[in-house]
């Protein structure tokens, strides 16, 4: 359980933490029978585990009679109950706000109290490059040995401070080997990070771009917008090249060489403008939430995550399997969108795909449910209005434009009032909408949504949820959802080469010369496809 002791300040003191304590936190976690010094004095502890329960506040005295208190989590909600596991695809162990010293980083035991202590069921610990040479070690292509079910730990990769880090970091999961051939450590990895995603793909990872708008910002809050952004970050940036890839998976079979785009832990309109456009031209990437513990979030994991849909015992494979079916929904864990389906199809079932012979009506179901205090939290109310283009660098980053936490609730509560809306998006745009009291209490909702063309349809509280699409093809035809997003798509190849090729190594020259212009290929063809 996360337990915060406040008199005045902070108890233990910080600045004497070790693990399995955080310095750069304020609370600490403990289990039943667990105990922490505290010297005599009136205190208040703030008693919490994860956003599916309910916080407790309690003043107590501590003295000579003081032995015990007693805590007991109060949900609000439980996914896990109905089959949905909450897990975050990116934390680290090292780096960032963490020690290299006593110890080059934290290890297996303290990261996987502090997924407990978060309710979160799947903790993914990347190593990377602050202290890989050492971290590198705990690898076993398995859940760790601390794990103790539903709470699953394991070691994987992201690609990040060595190889093609700059033109876009890594997340890999499902690795069966954690070192790309060549070397045992991180001078050797490809340039380019398609050639890094050929090597994960073949042992069958799944891969996807971390923190994704870092490099995608641009002077508007409209989703979708169609302004070109400078690619000149390490988010899902050389996505928009490797999304039109297949490379050979572990059978020898074409797979796409993407399987997720990270969501969730950077500003949502510019997270979500690249992914639509790219639903738009067809391609079917999905989303899974992240936090980058303790990177971009220090405060704790789990602060964006990942709801999957596992049908039978949870495993750390299964719920990566669920991310790239996109049998998710991604958030805050704030608000829920469960149990979507379109006519008959649950979502992530046979490819999220529904054919329809002609234009027709189809029903959007969902459990839905969402928790506000009654009264808004105005620290945390609205982000910073956009600037105009003038005022935009190009350069400059989006954390000048949007304020942490980039995924919360509060943002989508409705005036004073205690709702929220739960919107229908179809190709990009929402065209219907509910609001539900965002009390706790949860709700079936349905929509008849008019489907002319084929389509991608998903639900959103924006910006707190997010579900992964449902695929809806009329007479046959691929999804083409629009001109205007492929001629992003295409400019945006453009865009993105000029500020990556001088990242490649010369070797690796000629095979970012054809992947992208393979890419322009694609994009070519599929606009002329296009409605």
């Amino acid at each position: 359980r996360r337990v915060l002791f406040r008199s005045g300040r902070v108890h233990p003191s910080q600045i004497k933490r070790l693990a399995p304590d955080f310095g750069f936190q304020q609370q600490v976690y403990r289990g039943d029978g667990e105990s922490v010094r505290l010297p005599d004095g009136e205190y208040e502890i703030v008693f919490q585990r994860g956003p599916e329960s309910l916080p407790e506040t309690r003043p107590v005295t501590v003295d000579a009679a003081t032995k015990e208190w007693s805590f007991q989590v109060k949900r609000w909600i439980d996914p896990a109950a109905r089959g949905w596991w909450s897990g975050d695809h990116h934390i680290h162990a090292a780096g960032c706000q963490h020690y290299a010293s006593p110890t080059e980083g934290v290890h297996a035991p303290d990261m996987a109290r502090h997924c407990q202590g978060e309710d979160l069921k799947i903790g993914a610990n990347l190593t990377w490059g602050p202290c890989f040479d050492y971290q590198k070690q705990f690898f076993t292509g398995a859940e760790d040995k601390v794990s103790r079910y539903p709470f699953l730990l394991r070691y994987d990769i992201e690609v990040s401070g060595f190889g093609s880090h700059r033109s876009g970091h890594l997340c890999l999961l499902r690795l069966r080997e954690q070192m790309y051939p060549g070397g045992d450590s991180m001078d050797h990895w490809p340039t380019l990070g398609l050639n890094t995603l050929r090597w994960a793909q073949k042992q069958g990872a799944v891969c996807g771009p971390a923190h994704s708008a870092t490099g995608l910002q641009v002077p508007t809050d409209e989703l979708p917008n169609y302004l070109i952004p400078p690619f000149d970050g390490i988010g899902a940036n050389e996505y928009i090249m490797a999304v039109t890839h297949e490379v050979e998976g572990p059978d020898g079979k074409p797979v796409p060489a993407v399987d997720f785009m990270s969501t969730a832990d950077t500003a949502p309109h510019w997270e979500l403008n690249i992914w639509y456009h790219t639903l738009n031209a067809g391609f079917r990437t999905r989303i899974s939430g992240e936090t980058d513990f303790p990177c971009i979030y220090g405060e704790r994991v789990g602060m964006g995550r990942s709801y999957v849909k596992v049908d039978g015992r949870l495993t750390y494979d299964a719920w990566c399997a669920g991310i790239e079916a996109g049998r998710c929904y991604v958030g805050d864990g704030r608000s829920h969108l469960m149990d979507m389906r379109v006519n008959d199809l649950p979502l992530g079932e046979k490819g999220s795909e529904l054919r329809l012979d002609a234009p027709a009506t189809v029903t959007v179901r969902a459990d839905v449910a969402a928790l506000l205090p009654e009264q808004p939290d105005e620290t945390l109310r609205g982000q910073k209005a956009p600037p105009n283009t003038a005022d935009l660098p190009m350069g400059r980053r989006y954390d000048a434009f949007y304020r942490k936490p980039y995924w919360h609730l509060e943002r989508a509560r409705i005036g004073d009032t205690r709702t929220v809306p739960v919107e229908v998006i179809v190709n990009g745009y929402p065209v219907a909408k509910k609001v539900i009291p965002a009390d706790g209490s949860e709700r079936e909702i349905s929509f008849e949504v008019p489907i002319e063309k084929s389509s991608w349809v998903a639900l959103r509280i924006h910006p707190s949820s997010h579900t992964n699409p449902v695929f809806i093809l009329v007479g046959g035809k691929p999804v083409r959802a629009g001109k205007r997003s492929l001629q992003w798509c295409l400019d945006s190849v453009d865009r993105c080469w000029e500020s990556k090729k001088d990242t490649y190594a010369e070797a690796e020259m000629p095979d970012a010369i054809a992947a992208y212009e393979h890419a322009r290929r694609v994009y070519r063809q599929r606009l002329a496809e296009a409605e």
